[in-house]
Formats: C-alpha cells, sequence, structure tokens
C-alpha cells in the first residue's frame, strides 16, 4: 500500500575541506548538513510505500503536523546551495516532526498503546543503553548521532516523519494527548494542540530542565517570536515571570508574542535606526536591573549575545536554543562579575518535559493553538512552505 508523503532530496556533495567520515560516507547520515547537502527541493509524493510496525512500532495515523524552522532550513540554502539546518540529516527523507495523531496500529511487543489512542510522539530517537543516556542525557543519546547506526537518530531528519499520512515510531517515543481533548472539547483543537507539544517541550527543556528556571517575579527576555520563542513566552507567563520582553522584527509575530503573554515587544532593527541598542531598552524596562533570564530563539548569536551580555542580571541566567554554525566572541569577564551562566540546550526529550507540557496545556495553563495562523492540507505542502519562508506566521500546520 502507498502513501501521500512531503520528501526532502538533495545532492551528498561535501564542501571542499570538510572532513567527511567513512560512516557518513556509507551511511549518508551526517552530523553536519550544511557541510554536506546541496540543491534541496521539497517534493509530494503519493505513491510513497505505507509504513508497517514492527516490534515495539506503532503506526500512527497523521492528523496534525506543524513546518518546523529546521523543515524550513532543509529547503533554504546558502549561496553555494547548501542547506541551512546545520545538524543532523539523513536525505532522502520524509519531513515533520510536530505532530500528533491516532494509533492505527500496534506491532509484536507494545504494551502501553492501543489503536484508537490519541497521541504525539518525541523527535529524538534514543537508544536508553548508552552512558549518555543512562545518565539520562537522552537527547545526547551517541547512537543516535553516530552516523554509523540507522536504528537511532531524529524523526523527520534522519528517519521518515509525519508529514504524510502515516508515521511509525517506537513505543518508547510516544506520549497521549488524551487529556487535551477534555480541554479543548474540540478533536481538531486537541489535535492542533498535541501537534504543539514537541515545540513547546524544546522551550520547557532549555528554561526548566536545563538552565533550572526562574524565581517567580523574574524578569525574563525572549529573543525571536518564532514558535520556539512564542512557546518560551507562555511558559514563562504561566511559571509566574514578573515581567517578560520579546524581540522580534516581524510585526505579525510580535502580536502573537502580546497574545502569548509578553509585557513589551520590540523590532531591534528599528531600535536601532532610532540610536537604541536592544540592551539599552532592556535596562530601561527593568529599572538598570537586568534580565534575570535571556531565552534565545533566534539563531542568530551574532546580534543576540553582544546585547545579552549587557543586560544581564547579576546572578542572570542565558537559555540558548536557536540553531546556527557560526563562531562567536564571547565576554568572559561579564559572566564572572555577574555571577551569570549560559547554558546550552538541544532537544525535548526526558524528565518529563513532554508529560508536564501535556499537564501544562490540559490545565489550560498555556494555549498553544494560538499561534496557529495558517493551515494547509497535506496536498498543498509546497504552497505551505511558500508561504513559511516568508516568516509571517506563529506556526504553519499541515492537516490530512
Amino acid at each position: 500500500m502507498s502513501m501521500r508523503a512531503a520528501v526532502v532530496e538533495a545532492e551528498f556533495a561535501p564542501k571542499p575541506g570538510y572532513k567527511i567520515t567513512e560512516a557518513e560516507k556509507k551511511t549518508r547520515k551526517v552530523r553536519e548538513g550544511s557541510f554536506v547537502w546541496r540543491n534541496p527541493r521539497l517534493v509530494l509524493k503519493t505513491d510513497y510505500p505505507k509504513p508497517k510496525p514492527g516490534p515495539g512500532e506503532v503506526l500512527i495515523r497523521v492528523k496534525a503536523c506543524g513546518i518546523c524552522g529546521s523543515d524550513i532550513h532543509f529547503v533554504e540554502t546558502d549561496e553555494e546551495g547548501y542547506i541551512l539546518y546545520p545538524g543532523l540529516t539523513k536525505f532522502p527523507v520524509v519531513i515533520g516532526h510536530e505532530f500528533s495523531g491516532i494509533v492505527e496500529e500496534v506491532g509484536p511487543g507494545v504494551r502501553w498503546v492501543k489503536p484508537g489512542d490519541a497521541v504525539t510522539s518525541e523527535e529524538m530517537l534514543w537508544c536508553g543503553e548508552c552512558t549518555p543516556c543512562r545518565m539520562g542525557y537522552v537527547n545526547h543519546c551517541i547512537l543516535l548521532n553516530d552516523p554509523a547506526n540507522m536504528e537511532y537518530g531524529e524523526l523527520g531528519f534522519t528517519h521518515d516523519g509525519a508529514m504524510a499520512d502515516y508515521v511509525v515510531v517506537k513505543e518508547k517515543y510516544i506520549w497521549k494527548i488524551t487529556p487535551l481533548f477534555e480541554r479543548y472539547r474540540s478533536e481538531e483543537k486537541a489535535f492542533e494542540a498535541g501537534s504543539l507539544v514537541e515545540p513547546t517541550s524544546v522551550s520547557y527543556h532549555a528554561i526548566f530542565t536545563r538552565a533550572g528556571g526562574f524565581k517567580p517575579g523574574a524578569y525574563v527576555v525572549v529573543w525571536g517570536a518564532g514558535p520556539i520563542g512564542l512557546a518560551a513566552i507562555g511558559l514563562c507567563k504561566a511559571a509566574g515571570a514578573g515581567l517578560i520582553i520579546s524581540f522580534e522584527p516581524s510585526p505579525q509575530r510580535r502580536e502573537l508574542a502580546k497574545k502569548m503573554g509578553a509585557d513589551y515587544t520590540f523590532d531591534p532593527y528599528e531600535l536601532k535606526k532610532q540610536g537604541i541598542e536592544p540592551w539599552e531598552k532592556i535596562m530601561d524596562v527593568t529599572g538598570g536591573e537586568g534580565a534575570d533570564l535571556h531565552v534565545e530563539a533566534a539563531g542568530a548569536p551574532t546580534a543576540t549575545l553582544p546585547q545579552m551580555q549587557k543586560s544581564l542580571a547579576i546572578g542572570g541566567k542565558i537559555a540558548w536554543i536557536g540553531r546556527a554554525p557560526k563562531e562567536v566572541p564571547i565576554y568572559l569577564e561579564i559572566f564572572q562579575v555577574r555571577r551569570s551562566q549560559l547554558f546550552g540546550s538541544q532537544g525535548h526529550s526526558g524528565w518529563g518535559n513532554f508529560r508536564n507540557v501535556i499537564r501544562l496545556m490540559a490545565a489550560g495553563r498555556i494555549d498553544m493553538t494560538q499561534i496557529i495562523t495558517s493551515r494547509f492540507k497535506l496536498d498543498e505542502v509546497e504552497k505551505a512552505f511558500e508561504r513559511a519562508h516568508k516568516r509571517i506566521d506563529g506556526k504553519i500546520t499541515i492537516k490530512p
């Protein structure tokens, strides 16, 4: 049997000077995609083989799937035609990792879910057996990142994802979203909320698991108001932030930032035209105290890090989520004299992140469905990506 699937294809063409390993050559699972994959293209295939669940696996009929910034970076290129996404990739692949759906079939040995269950899934396909996994660091699984290992990786990056009619994942990555149906009392809304658990968990992991959160009343600055930044704003509001400042060039996204709980929203470019640096505005709004927590969700380190360093409160933290293949200078003196710390964050798995996000959604503490501003059918996926390139939406969601 066949199904529809949105597939990204690209040329395997390592940049001159890039030291590619023999394993990467053999499996085409590469650690740094932006140095290897060239001239990408998105293709909607209507005759893609429908997957079948094996032992411990679950077949899910997809009900909603969001377009992530990573998906966009798969098909956007630099001046040489190489993809912008810097991380783990293997093409061709069915993209899509922010999704929800209904369990249609289970393989042998599946114990905790059954056909008919409404679910979402983690994107990090960790092994649970390597040393980092056994220490709890499942987002840094050795086999997940090992080009020689094809059992583990990332859903929609190295393994076929959910921008399709069906997707297969192992039971251990699945989370039931049944409580969301009681909150939204609408199947469509509940599945949309379920598809936003994954990106919200990325922000939750960075702010609370990696950076240790903050005390209620803290001043928070969020850089970037794409889906991850908007989730960060909603989570910080729910956690009792005393003040939330958002920096975002897009007027549409600044409005969404306000809806999610930002007290102040600024266009950094407009500020600079007025001769005002973003860090100066932060110090002004916070009465000279600075930010207790900065959240980098823009992936623009050359622009954001200098501003953060100049506006850290004493004891302040930086939670770094945005991805960018760039080296930037860091002024360590600031971190010493202001007793500050920077926390790098990758992934969303482990530590109860998914469970807690689902609980927050079910309790009505955070409503991520507010950020969905465009919806497309799977047959319109190419049109959806054309719109995604404009970066005017909060979240674009693909439906069957």
